[in-house]
């Protein structure tokens, strides 16, 4: 028996199992925590340019935005992910507390948190698509979340909806491990992509 190299069943594996390193890829990169920021960024850059069918390898692809992207990816996960890890902490320190003062205290902290982390991804999602100044990327990640409020929802869902079944279902933790981070930065790609066709002058700076 012959298999066809070029045939769409063998072609569809060897992309499914480039998906599958590429997250464990993924994972192990960002195991140090701080390059969290380096590490999503590269994964958006291979992921959107194979959503824009420029292919290429995945793997080779990631260590290279890995190398390209460490600098300006790291200043922006520290100046967008530091805040963002203080108003996690506000809400649960104001849900532990009673009362109607408390309540909204942990809302108020909970919807800055997701406005941050929405412009936390966006900030990567830049680093990966232009080659812009820090304080440019910096100001289109913050001002875009207000700007796109549906399209930000969208994004903001993967991530939220990946936890959620996560909590729900404790199993899902494997699926997550395989290809969670690649096929969800994938999809995602297309919602960034919308957002930044409408801006195009404004996130390269011009």
């Amino acid at each position: 028996m012959k298999v066809d190299p070029e045939s769409p069943a063998v072609q569809g594996l060897t992309t499914f199992l480039a998906f599958v390193v590429l997250n464990l890829l993924y994972l192990m990169t960002c195991l140090p925590v701080v390059t969290i920021g380096v590490a999503t960024s590269a994964l958006y850059e291979v992921t959107f340019r194979y959503a824009d069918e420029e292919r290429g390898n995945l793997l080779r692809d990631y260590i290279a935005a890995l190398r390209r992207n460490a600098a300006q990816a790291t200043a922006v996960f520290a100046a967008l992910g530091l805040p963002l890890a203080a108003l996690l902490f506000a809400a649960e320190f104001w849900s532990a507390l009673g009362g109607a003062l408390s309540v909204a205290a942990t809302i108020i902290a909970v919807l800055a948190a997701a406005y941050r982390l929405a412009a936390l991804l966006y900030g990567l999602a830049l680093v990966a698509s232009y080659r812009n100044s820090l304080r440019q990327t910096l100001k289109n990640a913050l001002l875009l979340p207000g700007a796109e409020p549906l399209w930000t929802l969208g994004i903001l869902l993967v991530p939220v909806t990946c936890v959620a079944l996560l909590v729900a279902m404790p199993g899902f933790v494997y699926l997550i491990a395989t290809i969670g981070f690649s096929v969800g930065s994938y999809a995602s790609a297309f919602l960034f992509r919308r957002v930044f066709r409408g801006y195009a002058g404004t996130v390269t700076g011009a």
